[in-house]
C-alpha cells in the first residue's frame, strides 16, 4: 500500500513505472501511476494500446519486474509513456477513460512491488582520515555522501576534522552494498544485531570501552537519490561520464538504514559490512530521465583536474528536491530538506567511475548518492549529523527527543523535481524500524 498524499507528484508528466498486483491482478506486473490511479500495462498491450511502438516485445509487462523493459531502448521506453500521457490529457485535465476496461485501479486497492531484480548495489563510502595515516587513527569517518556538506559535517562530528578525505575531489568514493537486503518502501526494518563498542559502560583512563553483542543503539537513515541501470554494459567496455545517461532506466528515492555503532566498530580497514548491510528501502515508482528532463540543471564544478572519463562540460544533473520525515506518535517532524544539484558528483560520474576500472553494469543495478546534505541547519540527510554523533538530541514535534531513532519510529523520505506542483515526483520511500523480528 502506497500513500495517495501524493497524487500531484503523478500528473500527465512524470508517467513512472513500478511493479504492482491487487485482487483483480493477482500477479505482480508492470504498472504506471497517474495522480492515484494505477494503469496495469500488459492489459493495455494486450487491447493494442501499444501497437504502433515498433519492438515492444508482447509480455514485457507481464513480467514481475521491469528488468526487461529497463534494457530496451530508450526510444521504445520513451514513446510507451509519450503513449500514456497523450491517452490521458484531455484538454489540460486528467481523463483515464481511454484505458481498457479493468486496467485501471484505485491507489489503494493495489499492493506495490521491487521494482526490479537487483544485481548489484553501491553506495557511497567512508573512506581513510583526511590526512596522514601516521597522524590520524585509520578509519572513523562515517558514511558519506557525493555531497561536500556531508563529508566536512562528519568528519567534524566523529574525529573532529572538517577537511575532506583525500581521493574526495579526485572520484565518487563508494563501497559495496548487499544486494540481498535491498526491500521495497513500506517494508518493516529490524533493529540490527551486532558487534560495538558500548560507550555507556565505566572506564577508567585511557582504557576502551568494552565490545558488547546486542542490538544496535545507533540505527540511522541516510537521504539518498539512487540510479537504476537499464542498458547494461559488458565487463572491460568503460564509459564516460557524458554517456551514462543511456544505461540509466530512471530514479528512486533510497533510504540507507545504518547502525553507526556497529558501523563504527567494524570499518577498519575494509569499510562498512553488517552495520550497513541490515537494510536498504527504496522508492516503488521509477521516475524516468524523460520525466525529468526539464528539471536538468548544473551541479557542482570539479575544483581539482579530474579523468577524461569523469569530465562532464555540462555538470549536468536534476533539480530534485528531497525531504525527509520522522513520525512518532501521530506527529510528522521533517529532519532535513535538500537538493540533489547540490551534491559535488552526480549519477553520471558515479556510473562512469563504477566501471573505470573494468567492472560491468547489470539491468537491475543500484548507484547511490550517499547522504543528500546541503548547507545550512535544516538541510541534514542524517540524524548523525542532525544530533552530532547523538551528543546533542534534538526535540520532536511531539515532544519526545532523539539522538537516533526508536523502535517504532516511520522514516518518510519524499522528492520532487523542481516545485511541488511540478507534477514530476517520487511519491515517498517509507519504512519503519521495529525491534528484532522472530525468526520463522
Amino acid at each position: 500500500m502506497t500513500s495517495p498524499d501524493y497524487a500531484h507528484h503523478f500528473s500527465a508528466r512524470n508517467v513512472p513505472f513500478g511493479i504492482a498486483s491487487s485482487t483483480t491482478h493477482p500477479k505482480p506486473q508492470a504498472v504506471t501511476r497517474l495522480e492515484n490511479w494505477v494503469i496495469f500495462l500488459y492489459d493495455c498491450h494486450t487491447s493494442g494500446l501499444f501497437e504502433e511502438i515498433d519492438g515492444l516485445p508482447r509480455d514485457i509487462f507481464a513480467n514481475d519486474t521491469l528488468n526487461e523493459l529497463a534494457a530496451l531502448p530508450k526510444s521504445i521506453q520513451n514513446n510507451v509513456r509519450k503513449v500514456i500521457s497523450e491517452q490521458t490529457n484531455q484538454n489540460g485535465a486528467l481523463d483515464i477513460s481511454n484505458f481498457p476496461q479493468g486496467s485501471v485501479e484505485d491507489l489503494t486497492e493495489v499492493q506495490m512491488h521491487m521494482p526490479v531484480r537487483v544485481g548489484d548495489f553501491a553506495g557511497t563510502q567512508p573512506t581513510a582520515p583526511p590526512r596522514s595515516l601516521t597522524s590520524r587513527p585509520a578509519n572513523h569517518l562515517p558514511d558519506f555522501s557525493c555531497s561536500l556538506e556531508h563529508v566536512k559535517n562528519a568528519g567534524r562530528i566523529i574525529i573532529n576534522d572538517a577537511r575532506p578525505p583525500p581521493a574526495f575531489f579526485n572520484l565518487p568514493i563508494a563501497y559495496q552494498g548487499r544486494a540481498s537486503s535491498v526491500m521495497v518502501s513500506g517494508t518493516d526494518v529490524e533493529r540490527p544485531v551486532g558487534q560495538y563498542r558500548d560507550k555507556s559502560a565505566p572506564t577508567t583512563g585511557d582504557e576502551l570501552k568494552p565490545v558488547v553483542f546486542g542490538p544496535s543503539k545507533a540505527v540511522d537513515y541516510e537521504l539518498e537519490f539512487a540510479a537504476i541501470i537499464g542498458k547494461p554494459l559488458a565487463m572491460r567496455q568503460r564509459l564516460n561520464a557524458v554517456d551514462a545517461d543511456e544505461h540509466i532506466f530512471g530514479f528512486v528515492i533510497l533510504n540507507d538504514w545504518s547502525a553507526r555503532d556497529i558501523q563504527g566498530f567494524e570499518m577498519t580497514p575494509l569499510g562498512p559490512f553488517n552495520g550497513k548491510n541490515f537494510g536498504t528501502s527504496i522508492s516503488p515508482w521509477v521516475v524516468t530521465p524523460d520525466a525529468l528532463g526539464a528539471f536538468r540543471t548544473e551541479g557542482q564544478k570539479p575544483v581539482v583536474d579530474i579523468p577524461t572519463h569523469l569530465q562532464d562540460p555540462d555538470h549536468q544533473t536534476y533539480a530534485v528536491r528531497m525531504q525527509v520525515e520522522i513520525l512518532a506518535g501521530d506527529k510528522a517532524t521533517v529532519t532535513g530538506t535538500s537538493w540533489v544539484q547540490t551534491m559535488y558528483w552526480t549519477a553520471r560520474q558515479m556510473i562512469a567511475h563504477a566501471v573505470s576500472a573494468g567492472a560491468a553494469l547489470r539491468t537491475g543495478d543500484i548507484l547511490a548518492t550517499g547522504t543528500v546534505t546541503g548547507d545550512g541547519p535544516d538541510a541534514k540527510g542524517c540524524l548523525l549529523e542532525l544530533s552530532e554523533g547523538g551528543s546533542k538530541p534534538f526535540k520532536l514535534d511531539d515532544g519526545s527527543e532523539r539522538a537516533f531513532l526508536q523502535d517504532g519510529d516511520v522514516v518518510r523520505m519524499t522528492a520532487v523535481a523542481g516545485e511541488e506542483q511540478s507534477g514530476v515526483g517520487f511519491g515517498e520511500c517509507v519504512g519503519r524500524l521495529v525491534a528484532r523480528l522472530p525468526v520463522n
